[in-house]
């Protein structure tokens, strides 16, 4: 399978509130370096297993690897590129002019302009770090049962060994009114199905925004052939919200697993500024006293 994804990649520190606007570029840079590795591990076709009888290293998964093309957008000179310690191959460098919170429109375009050349077509902001082998099994899963007018998005999380919750998700529920122009969750709002036994549960999202999104071939080509594609529209949270999400949730029917199933698919958020919110801004439920 050919896979192309678009990374958003920006770096400038002015001590603005968002990451990669901090002081220090060493998070940004692990955050990347974790992000682009991922990828290749999970799903290269540079995968192998030891024979120790034979003593040869033979290829594994391979039912599952793929050719991956990985394009990092960047704007003017506001990057960590040249400081990334990995092998030349892991990713081309595609430079722009564009306002950094628009980045993810660039992503559009190069998506678009790769148009009947992959299986599918991806996007992802750059401190997003995927840890699922299966994550393509699954999605082709959900379209065999949903059709490519739904759309899977996984939920992000955060994790941390000293916060008061170790694993959060951080995307919940908007208040309806947020996305309402945009979408009608009460259409098709449930979808049910079961894997290897156990029944998944997946439902339409009032907060599509995952920082990301996996097309396969059909649903870009769909979505490119809207009147709205590229429009640029930023009516949706923010600039940065609008340029990830907005698109998506205009053109597909947009699901994610349910709570009590958050992890069926799923994509790790680097750091943990949303985990710093609970018990400041953010309260925290007595689970003890709900269960």
């Amino acid at each position: 399978m050919q896979i192309l994804l678009t990374i958003a990649h920006f770096f400038k520190p002015n001590s603005g509130r968002h990451a990669s606007q901090r002081k220090d570029p060493a998070p940004r840079l692990q955050a990347l370096t974790l992000s682009l590795t991922a990828l290749h591990q999970l799903f290269s076709k540079s995968q192998g297993v030891i024979n120790l009888a034979q003593r040869l290293t033979l290829p594994a998964n391979q039912s599952q690897a793929h050719d991956l093309d990985i394009v990092i957008c960047t704007t003017q000179d506001h990057h960590l590129l040249d400081q990334l310690s990995l092998p030349y191959h892991f990713y081309r460098h595609h430079p722009t002019q564009a306002e950094p919170l628009l980045l993810g429109f660039e992503c559009q375009a190069v998506l678009q302009d790769c148009l009947g050349q992959y299986d599918y077509y991806c996007f992802l902001e750059d401190d997003l770090i995927l840890h699922d082998p299966w994550f393509f099994v699954k999605l082709a899963w959900f379209t065999q049962q949903a059709g490519d007018l739904s759309l899977l998005q996984p939920n992000r999380y955060e994790v941390s060994t000293h916060a008061l919750t170790c694993k959060t998700y951080i995307d919940g529920d908007l208040a309806a009114r947020v996305t309402a122009p945009f979408q009608k969750v009460e259409e098709k709002p449930q979808i049910q199905g079961r894997i290897m036994g156990q029944p998944i549960t997946l439902q339409r999202t009032l907060n599509p925004h995952s920082g990301c999104y996996f097309l396969n071939a059909n649903q870009m080509a769909h979505w490119a052939s809207q009147p709205d594609f590229l429009n640029r529209d930023v009516s949706f949270v923010s600039p940065l919200e609008s340029a990830a999400t907005l698109g998506i949730m205009k053109t597909f029917r947009v699901y994610k697993p349910v709570p009590g199933q958050a992890s069926f698919l799923e994509i790790q958020h680097f750091g943990q500024g949303f985990l710093d919110l609970i018990g400041q801004q953010v309260d925290l439920v007595d689970w003890k006293k709900r269960s």
